[in-house]
């Protein structure tokens, strides 16, 4: 099932993985490779965001905006009209409040 998972197999990568370990000495049975074959279909997108979100160690974004504005004003004539990036980013983790930059 770890293989399985950490590929995310789709079903007919499925289909050959189950097929070659029934056909392995010492593999599975054919019973056994319907089980998780049945269970894989049944769980595939909470296993696989459940390893999503193990594998998280740090911040994510949650939320971007940006914008193009111009310098109407300034100390120095020849920076007026010069185009200034805003980019707000809001930052979290799962499960906790999250955070503007």
């Amino acid at each position: 099932l770890q293989s399985i998972a950490s590929a995310d197999m789709d079903l007919n990568q499925l289909e050959a993985f189950l097929t070659a370990q029934t056909k392995k000495q010492g593999g599975i049975t054919s019973d056994q490779a319907a089980v998780i074959a049945k269970f894989w279909k049944n769980h595939r997108t909470k296993i696989h965001e459940s390893l999503i979100n193990q594998s998280r160690w740090d911040n994510v974004l949650k939320n971007m905006t940006w914008r193009v504005d111009l310098k109407s004003q300034s100390r120095h004539v020849d920076q007026i009209n010069t185009p200034v990036a805003i980019v707000e980013m809001e930052l979290g983790k799962n499960g906790q409040v999250s955070f503007l930059l």
